[in-house]
């Protein structure tokens, strides 16, 4: 099974977006996302909550976790979102960078196009991994 982990700087927005759809995209027997941050925060941000259970996706139980270097050996892909030189570098581990806005603040129409940019960036993924369901 392939592990993913998708990693921004707080772990309250982007990250847990990504790590969301996803799993919730993803074939279970293939792959799995794990969601991190460089500094995690304390909580998802109230706007990022939002515009996800709009579509349906409760992130109310997720909890912010920080990026080790221990965590991002068990992976099979990095994607990093605005976390730069602070994400751990592990020798041999694929990385990626996802240049996104932080939602963070923003109005909730800028946040839901971020999270439909998420959303086609993670699709786009899945199949050229081919592991959606």
């Amino acid at each position: 099974m392939k592990t993913v982990i998708f990693a921004c700087v707080h772990n309250a927005g982007r990250s847990q977006m990504a790590a969301a759809f996803f799993n919730a995209l993803a074939d279970p027997s293939k792959a799995r996302a794990v969601s991190t941050g460089t500094e995690p925060g304390t909580h998802v941000h109230p706007e990022v909550l939002e515009v996800m259970r709009e579509i349906g996706i409760d992130l109310s139980t997720a909890q912010p976790q920080k990026l080790t270097e221990e965590l991002a050996r068990t992976a099979d892909l990095l994607i990093t979102m605005g976390c730069g030189e602070k994400c751990p570098y592990v020798p041999g581990l694929r990385r990626d960078d996802w240049p996104l806005r932080d939602p963070k603040g923003l109005p909730i129409e800028q946040v839901r196009t971020i999270r439909e940019e998420v959303k086609q960036r993670v699709e786009n993924l899945l199949q050229a991994e081919a592991i959606s369901t």
